[in-house]
């Protein structure tokens, strides 16, 4: 009988990106059965896992009653929790504990998507439990750039930095390369014990990043070292002062102590089984976007 996984976050696009990875990957889709978790079971997206075979529940990570019978029979959990859904740590710490616990009673294992205080607490949760868990830290979405990459009035565009334009950034797109790196979690989940999978398609300086999007756009483009405060005024028209503040912060990160730390990222993307989409191609389908 195959395998149950149990995905959280199933219509975003992290959980969205695991169930079509596996869905589509000839072992894990013979290997494994999807049970997809989402608040709200007759969303459009919900309704089309289901037409593709998927289960199809309802569940809420704050209540344990619903998680242990949610999680029930579960041989792989994937959680992801939700920092801006509420802007604020507390709730996805409780939720990703309440998830763990429920984990732990059924003997399951956990790939835990991480990054920042309230999943580094749960992470570490997580490890204090004994569970055999993979930890997949995903860089910085492919996607913020479409904010942070701004068209001028004369037509070319500018890239604003608060860190110096050399700071090398890893960089992912989260909707095609989140499952490509979770199936290498699975594939290579340790039998005791913890690992962690650094998923990025490689680093880039913004003075990379700056030439790959003018290489695959067409588009002229400059890049600029601006102050803290400078930067973060940029961002308040679309985000309050205080996610100003943490993207200012998340950035700066990138300089020291270094997004992971320094780690290579090299070992990581031996594990996978098809190369994460970088940034040339990223720029280039989603060259509309700007």
């Amino acid at each position: 009988m195959s395998k149950l996984i149990t995905v959280f976050g199933a219509t975003g696009n992290q959980g969205g990106s695991v169930i079509r990875t596996i869905l589509n990957d000839a072992k894990l889709s013979k290997e494994f059965r999807v049970k997809a978790v989402t608040r709200d079971v007759n969303k459009p997206i919900a309704l089309d896992l289901a037409g593709q075979g998927v289960e199809v529940v309802k569940g809420d990570m704050s209540s344990p009653e619903d998680m242990s019978t949610v999680i029930s029979g579960s041989h792989t959990v994937f959680l992801v929790t939700n920092f801006w859904e509420s802007q604020s740590a507390a709730p996805e710490i409780i939720q990703g504990k309440i998830v763990t616990d429920a984990s732990e009673a059924t003997n399951g294992r956990l790939v835990h998507i991480t990054h920042f205080d309230g999943k580094a607490e749960v992470e570490r949760y997580i490890k204090s439990s004994g569970l055999s868990a993979t930890f997949v830290m995903l860089g910085i979405f492919t996607t913020q750039l479409f904010d942070l990459i701004r068209k001028q009035d004369d037509g070319t565009f500018v890239l604003a930095t608060p860190t110096s334009t050399s700071a090398p950034a890893p960089f992912i797109d989260p909707r095609t390369d989140t499952g490509n790196f979770v199936r290498a979690a699975i594939l290579n989940q340790p039998e005791t014990g913890t690992r962690t999978i650094h998923a990025s398609s490689q680093y880039y300086t913004f003075d990379e990043i700056a030439l790959h999007f003018q290489s695959a756009t067409g588009n002229s483009i400059n890049v600029f070292s601006v102050p803290g405060e400078l930067f973060k005024s940029f961002l308040i028209p679309s985000l309050s002062p205080e996610m100003a503040e943490e993207v200012y912060e998340n950035l700066m990160l990138l300089e020291d102590p270094g997004y992971y730390a320094g780690a290579d990222i090299n070992p990581s993307l031996n594990l996978l089984s098809e190369s994460p989409m970088g940034l040339q191609e990223f720029f280039r389908r989603n060259k509309d976007q700007w």
